[in-house]
Order: structure tokens, then sequence, then C-alpha cells
């Protein structure tokens, strides 16, 4: 899986260049079998945090203390961890100068049941 992270307080959206691009890649990925799938995230300012902290209780977004948080997400098919990092690196490049995101690349455990 790729977390993509990114500030949420800048205001940036997608260009048309970059809305163009990911949509062919996007393609690309999933035409090979690559990309299981894939999605962006509502600001945190529509979410919620549910803690455990010896109880449970709840906080409702934005959440101020986290400059980056994950703001979308891809699940890849990849032999392993530098196939699925070549994935999320072609994800990056097409972002160019104006975008300043980060992505962690982590395999998903298997079910133990």
């Amino acid at each position: 899986m790729s977390l993509i992270r990114v500030d949420e307080n800048t205001g940036q959206v997608p260009s048309q260049r970059l809305i163009d691009e990911m949509t062919v890649l996007i393609g690309e990925m999933r035409a090979a079998g690559k990309l299981v799938d894939t999605g962006g995230l509502q600001p945190t300012a529509k979410g919620r945090r549910v803690l455990h902290d010896g109880k449970l209780s709840n906080i409702d977004g934005p959440f101020a203390e986290a400059k980056e948080v994950v703001g979308g997400y891809a699940i890849l098919e990849a032999a392993d961890l530098d196939e699925a990092t070549e994935l999320t690196r072609r994800f990056v490049a097409i972002h160019g100068d104006e975008w300043n995101i980060e992505c962690e690349v982590r395999q998903i455990e298997e079910p133990g049941i």
C-alpha cells in the first residue's frame, strides 16, 4: 500500500495536467494488473479520530497538530518492495515541481485467520 501524505493546509488543488496524467497512469497500472484500488481522502476537518487511552473518546477534525496527513492511498500488486517503490515513484513523479508530497510504501499484512 502506498500512503500519500500531503499538507492539507495549502489549499492546493490538482491542475488539469495532473488530472489528465494521473488518469493515464491509473489506466496503465490497472491494465497491467498492478493497481488494485486507489482513492483520495476528505480533509481532516471532515473527519474524526477515535482514541483509546483507557477509555474510548472521539476528537473531531481538523487536526491542527498534524501538518502532513494521509490524503490518499493506492493498493498495489507488486512482487516485492522494490517493485512497489518503483510504481509509487511513477505516481510521485507526475506531480512535478508544483506539489510537495510524500508517499510511504508498506506491505499489507495477510489475514492470520
